[in-house]
């Protein structure tokens, strides 16, 4: 059986760092924590745990923190985890047996996290992440912002998730803080540094900017799913600059890079029902829900994109079209995946005063 070394750098975590470590107990054989300057409890809860506790200066560089992390571990695998992921029952009977099973001339382990969830914890935000990784093969992590280790060697894809479960809004300009000092440092951004230099100008409303910066992005040699997302984030910067009709050329383009995907597929059918161009629109939000979220692709997949967010859509639009029985339909099968959102509960309503509740849809 495969031993493994988790390794975590940290700062400021006193609100998190325990239910995390209480969570890999189980599993993991060694715990190292790297401190990157915290001020509160953080180093006292992690001595609870393990007394390899390492104080590292924060120098705006997470690759170099997550490298140092590293270079303590003495078990077979390093696995990296952030303060405020969780590993839950099901994937820690998971991750047990995977450490049972596993060839041991694995090189690397992708696994899921989940950035965010239904409220039975289901992953409705997700995507592969280099999660375990075999110690002494010379692995590293690059990039001072939205770190990665290059796959290499025997990689595996498991159904192991992990996570995601922040408390706290936390430092919502790091990020960008951190780019825009590489920038003003004369450091040229890699490809996948302006993609997400242009996603987190996106987050702070800087559309004009970001559009620059992903337009750019997407003509150079860029992973083919980074650009695909680009597309999305591209089309979402056109539509709040007014630009709705570049805003769907923008999507279509993504189909150059990839087979169509729920996402994009929706957004084009939110685009033709706002023009109200109700057919249009219920062909993408159809086409939408006939898609499967990519698999073992890297890929941001968001879940409601291929269900609930089509299907209550294409109630709506049926409506206009006054097909109250195709209508009701979606209606139904939206409320079987969400019974208690808001706009399922108005549709409700408006069914019930249309007295469709009395017909049972076959």
């Amino acid at each position: 059986m495969i031993t493994i070394s988790l390794c975590m750098i940290v700062k400021n975590e006193e609100k998190v760092l325990e239910r995390c470590l209480k969570s890999v107990s189980e599993f993991v054989d060694e715990i190292i924590i790297v401190d990157t300057g915290s001020e509160d409890k953080t180093r006292e809860i992690a001595g609870k745990f393990t007394k390899k506790v390492y104080d590292f200066p924060w120098r705006d560089d997470f690759a170099a923190a997550r490298n140092e992390a590293f270079s303590r571990a003495t078990m077979d695998y390093c696995m990296w985890l952030d303060a405020d992921d969780v590993v839950t029952d099901e994937n820690r009977k998971r991750i047990c047996c995977l450490k049972e099973t596993i060839d041991p001339d694995t090189d690397m382990v992708m696994m899921k996290y989940a950035i965010s969830e239904d409220l039975e914890g289901n992953p409705l935000f997700s995507y592969y992440r280099e999660r375990l990784v075999r110690n002494g093969r010379g692995f590293l992590w690059k990039g001072r912002v939205h770190e990665v280790i290059v796959p290499a060697g025997k990689v595996i894809y498991s159904d192991i998730v992990i996570h995601h479960r922040k408390i706290g809004a936390g430092d919502g300009d790091r990020n960008l803080r951190i780019y825009e000092k590489m920038i003003e440092e004369g450091e040229k951004l890699d490809e996948r540094s302006k993609f997400y230099y242009g996603r987190e100008l996106l987050t702070h409303k800087r559309y004009a900017q970001a559009k620059r910066v992903l337009e750019e992005f997407l003509a150079g040699d860029g992973w083919a799913e980074n650009k695909i997302e680009a597309c999305l984030n591209l089309a979402e910067c056109f539509r709040a600059l007014g630009q709705k009709e570049d805003g769907a050329l923008a999507l279509l383009k993504g189909f150059l890079y990839g087979a169509p995907r729920g996402e994009a597929c929706f957004e084009l059918g939110r685009y033709f029902q706002e023009k109200e161009e109700w057919e249009m629109a219920i062909f993408w939000y159809e086409t939408a829900l006939k898609l499967t979220p990519p698999g073992e692709t890297g890929a941001f997949v968001r879940r409601d994109y291929y269900g609930y967010l089509p299907e209550i859509n294409l109630c709506v639009c049926y409506d206009h079209l006054g097909e109250t029985r195709k209508a009701y339909e979606y209606h139904l099968k939206s409320r079987a995946r969400k019974p208690e959102a808001r706009e399922v509960k108005w549709n409700e309503q408006y069914f019930r005063e249309k007295g469709m509740e009395e017909i049972r849809i076959v």
